[in-house]
């Protein structure tokens, strides 16, 4: 007999950028923004939207975590350093960035097997299919909605509001 899962995301860990630990349990009480990241896509001007929510909503309790992938396309081929000096320069990041990971396949970031399981996509798949999906996750620590990549972050405004 198999233990159940997580219900939330509190009991995961990842690490920033810049190697240090980022623990979900310190974001009980706030609401969560999980988005797999890239710096040569398509969806890469989200950045700049990813950080307006982050300067409107942050000091009203969300959090947003960007975890960059190179799993599409080769679209993430920098390393921590040229990601996060990206992201600065071109789009003034400021939110929490963690280091390059999967988000697909055995080598999945273990947060991103537990959100895929939890809220699959379309006609219930679970891998992510390119980047920039998000998700969202409650001041409880469970995730409520996902979005496609195309979903803009100022599409998200509305759901943001209601949950804090």
């Amino acid at each position: 007999m198999s233990t159940p899962g997580p219900r939330d995301i509190l009991g995961f860990e990842a690490r920033s950028v810049t190697g240090d630990p980022i623990r979900f349990k310190e974001f009980a009480g706030k609401l969560v923004l999980i988005v797999n990241t890239a710096s040569q896509c398509g969806f890469t001007p989200q950045y700049a939207g990813l950080q307006k929510l982050h300067e409107t909503y942050g000091e009203r309790g969300l959090v947003i975590v960007g975890f960059p992938c190179n799993q599409f396309g080769a679209q993430e081929p920098g390393t921590e350093e040229e990601i996060s000096r990206f992201c600065e320069i071109n789009f003034g990041v400021s939110f929490l960035l963690t280091q390059k990971v999967d988000v697909n396949g055995a080598a999945a970031h273990p947060l991103f097997k537990f959100l895929t399981a939890a809220l699959p996509g379309v006609l219930g798949t679970q891998p992510i299919k390119w980047n920039f999906t998000k998700f969202l996750v409650n001041k409880a620590g469970e995730p409520v909605k996902r979005y496609a990549s195309m979903t803009t972050p100022a599409d998200l405004s509305e759901d943001i509001e209601a949950l804090l």
